[in-house]
């Protein structure tokens, strides 16, 4: 169990549920806010966005590995600095979107990317920091971070065990307490059969912290799918209206089923209860709508019970179906009338 700001994450809590904003403002601030006010609408829990420049993320060339050329790639042509250009969150919105979604009662953090990031957001008092899937192996950045001693999320798209092992001893030895991984396949969107949520318990039990997910999937299926594994905490991406387009809009969820993600992955956690066998204090009442034993004519005193006589039916009242062969033969000790319950003292 851990706490970020004023919400506990265990299997004891409803699933921690992140809207990543990222760069879906589409370089508008009011824009941005409308998100903030629309995730806190739909019931998320927390609201991300990401901090960095372009000039902290890569160099301003256009060519060879700093040209987009993947033709599948949602961004294919773009250069990575004017990819991170169009997607970054200028520093100056950070005050009055984390103001916004604290009015809101949704827990704003973010996303650093460097080591200035790191400082610019301590300023802030953010109260907790997300590692990306592509930063996973930055140890420096994530010593800086865990400096800090606030909680943790990471991000494990592309890492080995061997690297996630790195990356989770440097977090602990340099300070960090409360730690979250996320299981997060890095394509964008990804598809459910490359998402291998069973690694979720595994990665529970070998690493002993919070684990969740960050769903680049379509729709919220992977997601409540995921709760079932033991995930308490899930990230999606969050836009207005995909049509409104953004670097992130195609694979992001919209309000409407933002709030189906808070609502489904609610349930599912409800769901898991406790291992449990027999009968329920809500089903108690179901009980007379199990099979029993019945007679089914008129007897009188002294005649033989037999499968014309006696039958196993609905409801409940009478003997269970297994005394049937126990009760063949017998004599019925007094009268009784079609559609009495059979038990011991008819007998």
């Amino acid at each position: 169990m851990i706490t970020i700001g004023n919400r506990k994450i265990g299997h004891t809590e409803k699933p921690f549920i992140i809207a990543e904003m990222s760069g879906n403002h589409n370089q508008s601030l009011d824009r941005a806010l409308e998100i903030v006010e629309a995730a806190a609408k739909a019931g998320a829990h927390g609201l991300k966005i990401q901090t960095y420049t372009p000039d902290t993320m890569t160099l301003d060339l256009n060519e060879g590995e700093f040209h987009i050329s993947d033709p599948d790639s949602l961004w294919a042509g773009k250069s990575l600095y004017e990819l991170y250009g169009e997607a970054y969150t200028p520093w100056e919105w950070h005050s009055p979107i984390f103001d916004r979604a604290r009015e809101l009662g949704i827990i704003p953090f973010s996303t650093p990317f460097d080591e200035t990031a790191v400082d610019f957001l301590e300023n802030l008092d953010v109260p907790c920091y997300k590692i990306a899937s592509f930063e996973n192996t930055d140890l420096p950045l994530i010593r800086r971070v865990a400096a800090t001693g606030k909680p943790l999320i990471i991000s494990t798209g592309m890492a080995t065990i061997a690297e996630l092992d790195e990356t989770v001893r440097a977090a602990r030895e340099a300070g960090c307490n409360d730690l979250v991984l996320l299981k997060c396949t890095s394509t964008y969107p990804a598809t459910a059969d490359n998402t291998n949520i069973l690694t979720i318990p595994h990665m529970r039990e070998l690493f002993d912290c919070e684990v969740g997910l960050s769903d680049h999937t379509m729709g919220v299926g992977v997601s409540v799918a995921s709760i079932a594994l033991g995930a308490t905490v899930i990230e999606k991406h969050f836009t207005l209206n995909r049509a409104d387009g953004g670097v992130d809009s195609t694979f992001s969820l919209e309000p409407a089923e933002m709030a189906q993600l808070v609502t489904e992955t609610e349930r599912a956690w409800q769901s898991l209860g406790k291992i449990t066998y027999g009968t329920t204090q809500s089903e108690e009442k179901s009980r007379m709508f199990r099979r029993s034993l019945y007679i089914t004519k008129d007897l009188k005193a002294g005649d033989v019970l037999t499968k014309d006589n006696i039958r196993t039916i609905r409801p409940g009242h009478g003997l269970p179906p297994k005394c049937l062969e126990l009760i063949l033969g017998k004599q019925i000790c007094r009268d009784v009338k079609r559609g009495t319950p059979l038990l011991w003292d008819c007998i």
